[in-house]
């Protein structure tokens, strides 16, 4: 079995991160977004931190760079955005410039587990990100040091249902040398590196409801048959996986107490 506790940037842009495949979901997902929900549930998930205009945010795997553009633009924040794609921001720093937003936001290649940053962030957020990451440990720990005291983290993640999993979810889980786990771990895993006022919102159902939406899109989506039936397929193999229970997504939050 491959070692994917730490994965590297060749890793994702050799595989999953292929600038075709960025295009892809970005059809999906809608303009500047890679993660379920797009431009709507980025919002909701920038307001449910309650920061304030002028507050400094640390955002982690920034794909191509459209939550930290809407930090910016709707809510007043400074956000630095990190990726450890470059096939990514090559596509997102083109955004940036086309969005004039380049005086508060930066979207710079960054290993979230070498971070030197020390309490210099009101907010931490990532959207589906850590799941590429074995040593979450580091990462939470490393996280907390970049936070202000009081300063606030909140992330969506893949997550999973206890083993043993059904084969085509763990053979899917290898294959993209995903690091998963349980939503109740996840919640300990970050209390372990000192965060205190944790939760954990299983977000499950809600994954289900996008898929679906998702789906119905990507049959209204003008594309090459091709890619159609490859992503149909792939959005179909989710939802069947989140469906029975294997596949899970949920919300976490926390402060720096």
């Amino acid at each position: 079995m491959a070692d994917y506790s730490k994965i590297s940037q060749n890793f994702l842009d050799s595989s999953q991160y292929q600038e075709s495949s960025i295009l892809e979901y970005e059809l999906v997902y809608g303009e500047n977004f890679v993660s379920p929900g797009g431009l709507k549930l980025a919002r909701e998930m920038i307001g449910r931190m309650s920061l304030q205009p002028g507050d400094r945010v640390l955002d982690v795997g920034c794909g191509l760079g459209g939550s930290s553009f809407v930090m910016a633009s709707e809510f007043g924040l400074r956000a630095d955005g990190i990726d450890l794609s470059r096939n990514m921001l090559t596509l997102a720093n083109r955004k940036l410039a086309a969005n004039g937003l380049s005086a508060v936001v930066s979207l710079q290649w960054g290993d979230c587990l070498e971070l030197d940053r020390s309490e210099i962030y009101d907010g931490v957020y990532s959207r589906d990100v850590f799941l590429h990451i074995g040593d979450k440990a580091r990462l939470f720990s490393v996280l907390r040091t970049a936070l202000h005291h009081g300063g606030k983290l909140l992330f969506t993640d893949y997550c999973c249902g206890p083993k043993p999993w059904n084969a085509d979810f763990a053979d899917y889980v290898e294959a993209r040398g995903y690091s998963l786990h349980t939503i109740e771990d996840y919640v300990g895993l970050i209390a372990d590196a000192g965060f205190t006022r944790v939760a954990g919102e299983d977000f499950t159902a809600r994954f289900i409801e996008i898929l679906r939406a998702d789906l119905d899109r990507i049959e209204r989506l003008d594309l090459d048959e091709t890619v159609r039936g490859k992503l149909s397929n792939s959005w179909r193999q989710k939802l069947e996986r989140a469906t029975a229970g294997d596949h899970r997504w949920a919300l976490f939050t926390a402060v720096n107490a």
